[in-house]
């Protein structure tokens, strides 16, 4: 067991509600334990960072709905969800990964973190963004998304093209050169960024862990993560 890696994971909360709960579905722990891993929840306590980005070998970020500061967004916008102080924490275990070069996977909430935080720029309502937007925003639907061939995505999922679910209102809708587009909706919404000057740095927009009981090609994210992990 001590040479399985050890994956920090940060708690969501209860921001529909009045933020007072860690509120984090199950599937987050068990796509990791299945792939090899040891997950660990990790609330929002600062003196916690330094330990936590020494002694674990990777990190996720989770979805949630939390408030982004107002420069991660493009001119004339910004987040309407309520502030939380996993803000603060998250980005600091976030960016203490990153500059360890340790595993880092984003998650919805965490794949707009990782972009933002490499440049990227973002909108509240990506409906709102053009005339022929899927609906992303509705835990019963589906889409297809397309894999940019040559990006570590690509690789590690061995398809070009396959459907996930959709459940985000926000979006992020533009990358600096330190980040790239590894896959994209029909609609041109970006599903999937990465870093390409980190080992290991991939954010996706779909929630690949509500997909990790079924044979599902995205399956491999969890578990080319978790073997990134464990060879730090």
């Amino acid at each position: 067991m001590q040479n399985k890696p050890r994956i920090a994971i940060i708690m969501d909360e209860n921001t529909s509600g009045d933020g007072t709960n860690y509120e984090t579905t199950k599937a987050y722990f068990a796509a990791v334990h299945r792939a090899g891993g040891l997950p660990f929840g990790i609330p929002y306590i600062g003196e916690m960072i330094e330990l936590v980005t020494d002694e674990f070998d990777g990190f996720i970020s989770v979805g949630g709905r939390i408030r982004f500061p107002d420069e991660w967004y493009v001119a004339g916008d910004r987040s309407r969800y309520p502030s939380s102080e996993r803000l603060e924490v998250e980005e600091a275990l976030m960016r203490g990964f990153l500059d360890r070069d340790k595993p880092v996977l984003g998650i919805c909430n965490g794949m707009q973190m990782l972009a933002c935080l490499h440049g990227g720029r973002m909108v509240h309502e990506v409906r709102k963004a053009g005339p022929d937007i899927l609906v992303h925003d509705d835990r019963a639907a589906m889409h297809s998304v397309g894999i940019v061939p040559g990006t570590m995505l690509s690789r590690i999922v061995g398809a070009t093209r396959f459907d996930v679910n959709s459940r985000h209102q926000e979006a992020v809708v533009a990358v600096s050169d330190q980040a790239v587009v590894a896959a994209r909706a029909d609609d041109g919404v970006i599903e999937a960024v990465e870093i390409p000057s980190k080992r290991f740095a991939i954010g996706i927009q779909w929630h690949q862990e509500m997909l990790a009981r079924q044979d599902h090609p995205g399956n491999g994210i969890f578990q080319a993560f978790v073997q990134a992990a464990g060879h730090g």
